[in-house]
This record gives C-alpha cells, sequence and structure tokens, in this order.
C-alpha cells in the first residue's frame, strides 16, 4: 500500500461563496479557514496547498459576542517610535469591514510561505456585491 500525494497538476479548486450576514466572527473565520487550506479534501496534504478559493459577502453585517464590539482592540505597528495604532472592532467595522475577516482568518493559517499563499486565495467583500460572478460559486451556509 502506498501514500498518494497529489502533485500540482492534480489539485482541482473549486470556488465558495460564504454570506457572512448575522454570522458569529470566529465560527466563520475557522469554517473559512478550513475550506482555504483543504482540510475538507480527502486529498489534503500538510506541505501542499491543497485548499480552495473562498468568495466572502457582507463582512460588514458579522457578528461578535459578547462585549467584544466595544472591548476587541486591533493593532498595527509602523515600525517607528509611537507609530502603534490601535482601532477597536467598532472603529475597524467602520473603516474597513473586510479586514476584520482578512485577520481573523490570517490567524488561523500557518504561518509561513504556505500561509501566505493560501490567504491569497480568499476574497473578501463588504457589500452583497463581488466581482466573481465568471466562476461558479458553491454556497455554503
Amino acid at each position: 500500500m502506498k501514500t498518494f500525494i497529489p502533485k500540482k497538476e492534480d489539485i482541482e479548486r473549486k470556488w465558495y461563496l460564504i454570506d457572512a450576514e448575522e454570522k458569529i466572527l470566529g465560527r466563520i473565520a475557522s469554517k473559512i479557514a478550513t475550506i482555504l487550506r483543504g482540510k475538507h479534501k480527502p486529498s489534503y496534504t500538510q506541505h501542499l496547498d491543497t485548499g480552495d478559493f473562498v468568495v466572502v459577502i457582507n463582512a460588514n453585517k458579522v457578528k461578535v459576542t459578547g462585549n467584544k464590539y466595544n472591548d476587541k482592540v486591533y493593532k498595527s505597528y509602523s515600525g517607528y517610535p509611537g507609530g502603534l495604532k490601535e482601532r477597536t472592532f467598532k472603529e475597524m467595522m467602520k473603516k474597513s469591514p473586510e479586514k476584520i475577516i482578512f485577520s481573523a482568518v490570517k490567524g488561523m493559517l500557518p504561518k509561513n510561505k504556505l500561509g501566505r499563499k493560501m490567504l491569497k486565495k480568499l476574497k473578501v467583500y463588504s457589500g452583497s456585491e463581488h466581482l466573481h460572478a465568471a466562476q461558479k460559486l458553491e454556497k455554503i451556509d
């Protein structure tokens, strides 16, 4: 019995559409990360990118539990003295709700070249309009 390792040519990539409206941020992010990694496929291999593309719409309508809406803080550091920026979840929802889902999924992927490659297959849109109508999208709840 031999172990099957898929080649790059053998990997089939599908496109999935996820509507984030009224969904909890962490639960939807873990589902997205699973699809991006390819763990939902029987041909999953740790050292290869076997995942699929994910299009997320209605990112501006995502929910969080508890008091995270006011207390959760996103930090970014420019590298310069005094360059630490802190924004709450509430401020991020007003300015760029796409970055909220993007950063939640990024935290659930590997922190290496493979994880960065997987993250490029994630497309997030704040409204219900998206640019991927030409791809055959499978809707996931």
